[in-house]
């Protein structure tokens, strides 16, 4: 080993009851310290706030994110979490900036510009392109006095009393108040456009949020001829035999208008083999069923079948329309295979 390497850290030392301790205690002390950092932000949110909102909703473009280091990291996920609240946006790296990504930025566009120091040469360098251009600049530092913050037509401040590394060197709170910021921005932009929840799934369709929100009845049930269903007068062997042959484990029993009058399941079968005075050929599927089952309508989301089933521990629905006639069905197995549960 060099006289310059590292000696080894003693695993003993490590796992101590003390050394385990002290390593718990940082953690908290990490979280009081952002915590207090966050609360003194929050209690900046103030006019300068409310007009950066009122740039973004004024603007025609989009919200481009920049910002050096650290802070271009939270520049990213802030163009992220914009636009996929209902605020296009999209992070550009000032650095690629100032060798021709400067293209990507139109007149129309705003600009959310990220400097803890406020002083990044990278970032100062775009100021003169984009006011030449007539960009609206709103600009995240923790100086007020600094450059950048003179610079824009909006300043939020992110300043902290503390950073949470013990040297003071690692931007820890500091970028904790900044994405906190942005996710206020984000949030406030999202109210204020009237955002919902179907908004967002369209931006996220790939994902199992997005088959929560987007997929509904109609996307998963069975329908035509593929719906289980027999008339009142129908025999239970009768019933059986639909039930069978369409294979969800239930049947609608309906009228002549195709009306749903009640519903028999694999577990009605089940009931009914204990009563020994019940026979499967004779006695009308009437006589057993279930007179008022769960129902759903085609227009609901597939996600309130799964809450309704798991609700009354059932694991089939029959779908029905506003007169109550039967226009399709679904079971447990059809969320499944559309993974909404």
């Amino acid at each position: 080993m060099t006289s310059s390497a590292r000696p080894a850290l003693d695993p003993v030392v490590l796992q101590s009851p003390a050394a385990q301790a002290g390593l718990a205690q940082s953690g908290r002390r990490v979280f009081e310290i952002e915590a207090q950092a966050l609360a003194a932000v929050a209690a900046r949110i103030d006019g300068d706030f409310t007009a950066a909102c009122n740039l973004v909703l004024a603007a025609r473009g989009r919200v481009v994110c920049t910002g050096m280091g650290k802070s271009g990291h939270i520049a990213r996920k802030i163009a992220a979490t914009l636009a996929s609240t209902g605020t296009p946006a999209f992070y550009v790296h000032p650095g690629e900036a100032g060798h021709g990504d400067l293209g990507m930025i139109t007149d129309a566009d705003v600009v959310l510009a990220l400097s803890y120091s406020g002083e990044s040469d990278e970032v100062l360098m775009l100021l003169p392109v984009l006011k030449r251009q007539g960009n609206r600049l709103i600009a995240m530092t923790g100086r007020p006095q600094s450059t950048l913050a003179r610079e824009a037509d909006v300043h939020l401040d992110v300043s902290v009393p503390a950073e949470a590394c013990p040297l003071a060197l690692a931007p820890t709170s500091s970028t904790t108040a900044s994405l906190a910021m942005g996710d206020a921005l984000a949030v406030a932009l999202l109210e204020a456009r009237g955002f919902t929840a179907d908004d967002f799934a369209r931006s996220h369709p790939a994902g199992a949020l997005g088959r929560r929100l987007l997929l509904h009845i109609t996307d998963i049930m069975h329908a035509g001829d593929e719906v289980p269903r027999v008339h009142a007068d129908a025999s239970i062997s009768e019933a059986l035999v639909e039930m069978s042959r369409k294979r969800l484990g239930m049947t609608a029993i309906v009228d002549d208008a195709g009306c749903l009058i009640g519903l028999y399941t694999d577990g009605d079968l089940r009931r009914t083999l204990d009563d020994a005075g019940v026979d499967l050929r004779s006695t009308r599927i009437a006589e057993v069923m279930t007179r008022s089952p769960k129902t759903i309508g085609a227009d609901a989301l597939a996600v309130e079948a799964a809450q309704l089933m798991e609700t009354h521990k059932i694991s089939g629905l029959l779908v029905v329309d506003t007169e109550r006639r039967v226009v399709g069905a679904l079971n447990i197995h059809d969320l499944l295979r559309a993974r909404v549960v």
